[in-house]
Parts: C-alpha cells; structure tokens; sequence
C-alpha cells in the first residue's frame, strides 16, 4: 500500500475536491470523527469546513494547518468498506492524528479503489503536531498494516524508460536537445490539447516552446516546426532544433493529427464540465491573480496567462492534470474567456462577488450514507505564467504523470505535490 500525505494552506480545496467525487457518485463518505452532519444525513461543505474552525481559529503559527492524506492499496487487493475504515483509523493513530476531526472518502472513479482522509495537523489547543520523520512513519505503518490486513507489498517503483528525464528543461546543462526530446516526444502520450497555442502553454511547463515556420521545396509551401529551449525569464535560451531531430511525433503533421484526436475527448461534456465547476469557484473565493492561479494548483490545474508588451491579457490556459487535458478559457465558457480576466487582473472589475462558501457548499452536497451515488499534489509554481520557468519542485513530481505498476491516479496525482510546493514558494 502506498500512502501520499500532503498540507497545505486552504483546507476548503481539499474538501471540495473531494466532495465533489461524491457529488458526482464517483465515491463516498465512509467514516467520520468529530464532523458536522446535516439534519438529512448529508455533509456539504459548509458543515464540513465548519468542523475544522475551532482548530484553524485557534491556531496562530502554522502555516499549512490543512492535511489530506490517501492510502492507496495495490489494485490486486480486494480490501472492503469496513477493512478501509479500519486501516484509516489505524493510520491516523500510527501518524498521530487519532485524535482529530477528519472525514474519509472512498474513491472509485478508477480500477485502483482507495481513500482519501481529509484533517487538520493543528489540535485543539492551536498547536502543531509534530510530524517529524512523517515519511519513515508513513512507511512502517503501511508495513504493518499491509501485514495485518494481507495486503499486496509493493515492489520497488519502476518508471517509464523515459521518466528520469521527463522534466523541465535545465537551459544551463549541454544536453538541451535531450532534453527538449524527452519532452516532446511524451507529451502527446498523456495530454490532448486541440490548438498549437494550447501545445505550446502545455509546453511552457517544461521550459520548452515551438514555433511554425514556413517555407518552400521544390516550389511547393511547406511548414515545419522548431523547438527552443526557455530560461527562467521565459525567454528562449538555446539555437532552434528542428523537429525532425525529434522524430515523427515532433513535427507539423504529427501535431494536426494530434490535434484531431484530441477532438473526440473534448466532446466529452463530463471533462469540461467538472473543469469549469472546479474554476468558477476559484473566481468567486480569490482575490487576485495569484491566489486564483494558487488555488486552481491545489486542484491540480496550471494556469497560463498570455500577455501582450502592453501587458494586456490576450489569452488564458487551463491545464488540468487530472483529465490530462488542455482547455482555453473560452472553450469552457464566455466567463472563462481572457477578456474577463484581463478586466479583472488588470482593470479591477472582478467577474463575481458572491460568498464562496455559500455557492461551494450548495454545489458539493453529498450523501453521507453507503448508497451514495483523489490528491495530493503540487504541480508548478508559475508565478508569471506566461512563459516562465518552472519552479524546481516541479521536478520532484512529473514523474508521477507517468504510469506506474500501481495505477496511479492522475487525477489525484493533479492534488500531494501542490500542497507541498507553497511551501517552497512561501520560503
């Protein structure tokens, strides 16, 4: 069993991520300690943050109080509602955290069954729990429950040949067209994206940008492709590498394909429309440039914001990690759309301003009793996004985009790195 624990600073994210599994009938609510319940047996979201205040009005110091753990069992095993209680209960009394609020999710949205645990690391009193060596723990207590329960053991991980170097490009190092090559070459693999623009803000994320060039042969027009490398300004920082030095899959021909591929996943409503919900609430409960994008990493989507010399906001880029797929604002809806963030970010006219709390908990209500019909993570820092380099914990966790021999989810691979990276940032 592999366990994932992440903290962070909003635990709204958390619960509404979660919440809207439920909603959605894609998981349930198996157990509480010390939580709300509405009068009908539901939990929305209002009553569930509200089991969390008296913790997170006491507390003065720490900085990420939010803690959203998941235990993820091999996919072999067949472990039952009643074992997953059990095994949460033990794992927060093994970690420390016996004695707090928390609410345990059943996800099943994928073939890899697993929970999801949502608490608060500060107690009663407004004081921290120590999670010193919480990694070493993490891993003993998954020894032992894997041996009390019969579970599968994990082997050591083995990644994709192509892993260790599906990361951002580093423009100091001298393999730069290695590099670039990793990139390009896996991306199509795992993302759908419809547009060269949505290609190339998909890129930005690896320090890397393409660029059509057009030309003729034998007197007849063709178009190519050439790959750079950015620095940490955004900036291109390396001679262009033509795409044919990247294979097939690199170039023009490749890139339309892709493209029309990509189209018959877009026309699935279920994708765009879990996106969107996700955003809109984001507008509601931010009140600037950063904490919007800060709060759409804690749902594992990157934002890239295009901008003119001007500094006016001509294009927007949802690039959501979970469906691995990459939407344009206005693809998801007219308030969506570049314009309406640029009359927000840069003029002050904000799209709404209705309580967030209100909106998110009318819209994640969800049965709390068995018949009711994942994440962990930190993706980028881009504190600029529009073509800026990744901050370094990003190499950390692109391997998880990856699949690995336990089924990762990459919807919740999209949720434990993001709450870790604010960290790095606020530091």
């Amino acid at each position: 069993m592999i366990a994932k624990i992440g903290h962070g600073t909003n635990i709204m994210g958390a619960l509404s991520y979660n919440l809207q599994k439920v909603n959605q009938e894609n998981g349930k609510v198996l157990f509480t300690q010390k939580m709300r319940e509405s009068r009908d047996g539901t939990f929305t979201l209002g009553d569930c943050h509200r089991s969390f205040e008296p913790y997170l009005v006491a507390n003065r110091n720490t900085e990420k109080p939010s803690l959203h753990i998941s235990l993820n069992p091999d996919p072999r095993d067949t472990v039952d509602d009643n074992r997953f209680i059990a095994m949460a209960q033990e794992y927060m009394n093994e970690m420390g955290y016996g004695q707090q609020p928390y609410i345990v999710f059943k996800h099943t949205d994928i073939e890899r069954t697993h929970i999801h645990i949502v608490s608060t690391n500060v107690d009663r009193l407004g004081k921290k729990i120590p999670d010193t060596y919480e990694h070493r723990r993490s891993m003993q207590a998954c020894r032992q429950l894997e041996q009390k329960y019969g579970l599968t053991v994990p082997k050591a991980e083995k990644q994709d040949a192509g892993a260790a170097i599906f990361k951002p490009v580093d423009c100091k190092k001298s393999d730069i067209k290695s590099q670039i090559a990793a990139v390009v070459r896996y991306l199509p693999k795992y993302y759908s994206y419809q547009s060269f623009g949505a290609y190339n803000a998909l890129l930005s994320l690896f320090n890397v940008t393409a660029q059509e060039v057009t030309g003729e042969q034998a007197g007849r027009p063709r178009q190519g492709i050439v790959y750079f490398a950015l620095d940490a300004s955004g900036q291109k920082s390396s001679n262009p590498f033509k795409a044919s030095l990247f294979g097939k899959s690199a170039g023009h021909a490749a890139l339309e394909s892709h493209f029309k591929k990509s189209g018959e996943f877009f026309k699935d409503g279920n994708s765009k429309s879990i996106l969107k919900n996700t955003i809109e609430p984001a507008t509601r409960n931010s009140d600037n440039e950063t904490d919007f994008i800060a709060q759409l990493k804690e749902q594992g989507i990157n934002t890239v914001v295009r901008r003119n010399a001007e500094g006016r906001i001509y294009g927007i880029t949802f690039i959501d990690h979970a469906s691995k797929s990459v939407w344009n604002g206005s693809q998801l809806g007219k308030n969506l759309s570049a314009n309406v963030f640029n009359q927000w970010w840069n003029e002050g006219i904000k799209p709404q301003s209705t309580n967030a709390v209100n909106v998110l908990a009318a819209n994640h209500s969800a049965p709390s009793n068995g018949s009711a019909s994942e994440g962990l993570f930190s993706f980028l820092d881009k504190a600029e996004n529009h073509g800026s380099a990744t901050d370094n914990v990003f190499s950390d966790s692109i391997g998880s985009l990856l699949p690995s021999d336990q089924g990762e989810d990459y919807e919740e691979l999209a949720f434990a790195n993001r709450m870790r990276k604010r960290k790095r940032k606020n530091n």
